[in-house]
């Protein structure tokens, strides 16, 4: 019989696997696009999921600090992660179509989740030097 807590789950091996695939490439061609993504998240409309936005545009502000060298202390794994997320968010063919009404972004916002989760003491401190209350930042969906 297997034990849930040995296994990991579906969502993090998911993660974990496009972390795994995030490089220095992925990095520089996502800064170039940051502003056009910040734009595009803001027209995310999904009152199931109010936190969303804020979420994804704290995971691209942490990318761009960091690939302008204004942000230096984030250990690589979090920063593959708040990649991953944002990359995620952003492509047009998702689990689920982001054209469903209601549901279109609950994938986004699970993977936003687990990622913010995972790596909530680094992106806390990151907060912490940009006067960002990160309680504000919270994991709820």
């Amino acid at each position: 019989m297997k034990h849930a807590h040995q296994h990991k789950s579906d969502v993090a091996e998911f993660v974990e696997h496009g972390c795994a695939h995030m490089t220095p490439h992925t990095l520089e061609k996502l800064l170039h696009q940051l502003p056009l993504l910040k734009a595009e998240f803001t027209q995310i409309d999904e009152p199931k999921l109010p936190h969303l936005v804020d979420q994804l545009e704290f995971l691209a502000d942490v990318i761009e600090d960091v690939a302008e060298g204004a942000y230096k202390h984030l250990p690589y794994g979090a920063l593959a992660g708040a990649l991953f997320a944002v990359t995620y968010a952003h492509q047009a063919v998702d689990i689920i179509p982001d054209s469903l009404k209601n549901f279109g972004h609950v994938d986004d916002s699970v993977i936003v989740r687990y990622v913010l989760m995972k790596y909530s003491r680094d992106f806390a401190i990151y907060a912490a030097t940009r006067k960002i209350d990160w309680d504000t930042i919270t994991t709820a969906p």
